[in-house]
Formats: structure tokens, C-alpha cells, sequence
């Protein structure tokens, strides 16, 4: 990703809105379909690519960093990506309760 914590966070809420819409608008696409074995396969597929995805924003500069031996600007970048990522959760559960 990059160096700046505002674009990685917003990057994962990005990717987090995407998946969201995703998931709410695509169940009404595909109506009612009878169970399968495919729906946990998919969900579980999902998650874990979640994870691949959040790490790569959240971590991957960071550690560049650390191995070039810059380790304090490795901790600070990370710090302030969560901390950004912090404030935009925050604002998303404030609209959410407002509305």
C-alpha cells in the first residue's frame, strides 16, 4: 500500500464497503435458492480472503519498512493506519445510530 495511514485506512474501508454491498445487494439478486454446501464454502473463502487483503493494506508498508530497518516508522505507520481505520469505524457506528 502506501505510506500515508489516511489512504490505507480508507482503502479498507473501501474494501469493507465493497464486500458489504456486495453481501446486501447480491442476496436480492439471487432470490430464494434452496441450501447448499456452497454457502459456507463461500463465506468461509470470503473471510479469508478478507484477511489476506486487510493485511496487505494494514501491514505490508510496514514491514518494508521494518526490514530496511526504519522501526519506528514502521510502528508509527501502523499505529496511525489503525488509528485512522479507528476514527472511520467510529463515524460508520455514529451515522449508524443517528439514522
Amino acid at each position: 500500500m502506501t505510506k500515508n495511514p489516511l489512504v490505507n485506512a480508507l482503502v479498507a474501508t473501501g474494501y469493507i464497503t465493497l464486500v458489504a454491498l456486495l453481501m446486501f445487494y447480491g442476496t436480492r439478486f439471487l432470490g430464494n435458492k434452496p441450501d447448499t454446501i456452497f454457502a459456507p464454502i463461500a463465506m468461509i473463502s470470503l473471510f479469508t480472503l478478507s484477511a489476506a487483503v486487510m493485511g496487505y493494506i494494514f501491514l505490508y508498508q510496514p514491514l518494508q519498512l521494518y526490514f530496511e530497518g526504519e522501526k519506528k516508522a514502521s510502528v508509527n505507520l501502523f499505529l496511525k493506519t489503525v488509528a485512522f481505520f479507528a476514527c472511520l469505524t467510529i463515524a460508520a457506528f455514529t451515522i449508524l445510530f443517528l439514522i
